[in-house]
């Protein structure tokens, strides 16, 4: 705080020097430029008349700086009303020296007062405005700092926005080896028009080649009322480019007037989804969730946490999260507290395996509705350790939903994920079998239970985002099992959104599944990441095919062939159709899945396939599994 009040003192005794300086060299400029127009003007002791003005003006000048507030304020943002004040200061000023000169019996003609306040002016300016000056030079070229590398901009979006960022790079200081070299604007009438000292030199379709041409280092996408498509084509054309990519993050912040060069951000690859973010329909979810007891199973996780997040904001009575990691639970527990200071949540240490401690909890804290997230999820460990896969998503899923059974839960809600739908690995089929105990209980029970299945979460823990991104960090090689391996992405807060929404139409006994548009390459995904990074994929970071890992699809599918579809209030979601099934068999053969996981039985993927027959785990790796069920439902 000392250094920062110094500082601001020592500004403030430079340009109190300044001005002193300024004011009289603009009294002895006047009037040497007087005399060198008409030398038999100038009077005998002139000069002693000067320092006489001089010695009763200064004090009264400066005095009229203090007034105009000329010292406190921050001259690096100043505007035109910043220069007004600054003439208005010189004029006073000027107005002022006439009247000593006319007090002291300095005999002056009027054009060396005029001249003096011209000069006055100027030097007032250029010292207020200096910042200004410089960086004006250097968009135009003219002027670069010493040692300083210069970045290129190209700002796409020659608006209101492309206007804002252009000038604050111009005052911002921490931007002062920044050029916007050029613009692109797909409106014709701005072609061959400059914002500044930047050419807008065409549409999207000059992106590549004004990258080239003006040695472009970064892009700034300026267009934050584009929608998703339009978006994505601009974000397509600039990653052929090898330049950084960055955007503005929304719309809100032109309408309000408030863009600034330091909201930009580095596009993600979430900014890359071919589709539109899939918004929550929040209407019904207040008066589902307000002033109920909410259990959140998994709590810890991805998922969990983010379902925390949203369900604090319909304000239930009491938000319950359960995991078994207490580090994660840690973390929330702060996050919570302080995001949402007058939540009652309880956070709880168990694992869902422990029948007796879960049927504790549900009896002591009597939920309204449980999320239930807690589940080992990573395929290759779950391949290599097929028991705990059961113990823990199998058996804790049937411990909850008994538990719920037995103490009135009003709502259950599983999820689950594409991996269920013919399972090529014991995660998935472990998950279908969950699917299978909420069919079952939604049969019998008052409570309503029901299963969303979704797909891979962009940014989750393990999920192949934060592992390229890491690969990247490291210079590579980014590693994908197969070149044609193709999934479907969705956001962690859209996953969110549709368990959410899933609450409210649940009725019991049904899939949610959300139409996600086109699925992403995984391949193409890698080369973006490594674009996004600012290297070129196969030069600076290669790619290196591992091979499919076990029980991993090329292809993921959403529905099995006997499961139909039906369409729900949102178009983004679909109802999917519970599968008959032998009712008396399943609960048979439970029990001895569970049994052999409990007694740690090495053959249990042999049970796993009983119960469901899709599983195939001798031939796991199976790549010619087709998406056409999922190409009819979109």
């Amino acid at each position: 705080m000392q250094n920062i009040l110094l500082k601001k003192r020592f500004k403030i005794i430079v340009l109190f020097i300044a001005d002193i300086l300024s004011a009289a060299l603009a009294v002895y400029l006047s009037t040497v430029v007087r005399f060198v127009i008409d030398y038999s003007f100038m009077p005998e002791g002139s000069a002693e008349k000067m320092t006489e003005i001089l010695k009763y003006w200064l004090p009264s000048d400066l005095l009229i700086f203090v007034f105009f507030k000329m010292y406190n304020r921050i001259w690096e943002y100043a505007s035109i009303i910043e220069a007004l004040r600054s003439m208005a200061a010189a004029f006073c000023s000027f107005l002022a020296l006439i009247a000593v000169g006319k007090a002291t019996g300095v005999n002056l003609p009027g054009s060396c007062y005029l001249l003096a306040w011209i000069f006055l002016t100027a030097f007032t300016l250029s010292t207020r405005f200096s910042h200004r000056i410089i960086c004006a030079l250097r968009q135009a070229g003219l002027y670069s700092i010493p040692s300083a590398k210069i970045k290129n901009i190209m700002i796409i979006g020659a608006g209101h926005a492309g206007n804002a960022l252009i000038r604050d790079i111009e005052k911002d200081k921490s931007f002062s080896n920044f050029r916007v070299v050029c613009l692109i604007d797909d409106d014709p009438n701005k072609i061959n028009r400059y914002i500044g000292y930047a050419k807008v030199v065409g549409g999207r379709d000059k992106i590549i080649w004004a990258a080239k041409k003006y040695h472009v280092d970064e892009i700034i996408f300026a267009i934050p009322s584009a929608d998703n498509h339009t978006r994505h084509e601009f974000f397509s054309l600039c990653l052929e480019t090898p330049c950084v990519i960055k955007t503005l993050p929304s719309y809100y912040q032109m309408i309000s007037g408030k863009i600034k060069i330091s909201m930009l951000r580095k596009i993600e690859i979430e900014d890359l989804l071919e589709r539109p973010q899939i918004e929550m329909e929040g209407d019904g979810l207040s008066d589902f969730i307000q002033g109920k007891t909410v259990l959140v199973t998994g709590a810890g996780g991805s998922i969990g946490s983010e379902l925390c997040r949203q369900l604090a904001k319909y304000e239930p009575e009491k938000l319950i999260a359960l995991d078994i990691y207490e580090n994660n639970m840690y973390f929330l527990q702060n996050e919570m507290k302080e995001t949402f200071p007058n939540l009652e949540m309880v956070c709880l240490i168990a694992s869902v395996r422990d029948r007796k401690r879960i049927e504790g909890i549900f009896a002591e804290y009597r939920p309204d509705i449980v999320y239930h997230a807690a589940a080992h999820k990573h395929v290759p460990l779950m391949e290599d350790s097929p028991g705990e896969a059961v113990k823990n998503n199998v058996i804790g899923t049937l411990n909850s939903v008994i538990a719920s059974d037995m103490n009135g839960v009003s709502r259950f809600v599983l999820i689950s994920t594409d991996k269920a739908v013919n399972p090529t690995n014991v995660m998935g089929a472990t998950k279908r079998i969950c699917e299978m105990i909420i069919q079952y209980y939604a049969k019998y029970s008052k409570t309503e239970f029901v299963s969303v299945r979704f797909v891979n979460l962009l940014g989750s823990s393990g999920s192949v985002i934060p592992i390229f991104r890491k690969q990247i960090e490291n210079g590579g090689p980014v590693t994908v099992t197969h070149p044609e391996i193709i999934r479907y992405f969705m956001t962690i807060p859209e996953a969110v959104s549709l368990v959410l929404q899933a609450g409210t139409y649940a009725r019991g006994g049904e899939i949610f599944i959300l139409d996600m548009g086109e699925p992403v390459k995984v391949l193409n995904l890698a080369e973006n990441m490594i674009r996004l990074s600012g290297h070129v994929p196969y030069r600076d970071i290669d790619i290196a095919f591992t091979g499919l890992r076990p029980g991993e699809k090329i292809y993921e599918e959403l529905l099995m062939s006997e499961e139909g579809i039906a369409a729900t209030k949102n178009k983004k979601i679909f109802i999917g159709k519970p599968i008959d099934m032998d009712e008396e068999k399943f609960l048979k053969q439970l029990d001895r899945l569970k049994s052999a996981a409990e007694d740690n039985n090495c053959d249990i993927r042999s049970l796993i396939q009983e119960i469901v027959p899709t599983y195939n785990y001798n031939n796991s790796n199976n790549s010619s599994q087709n998406q056409n069920t999922q190409q009819e439902m979109m």
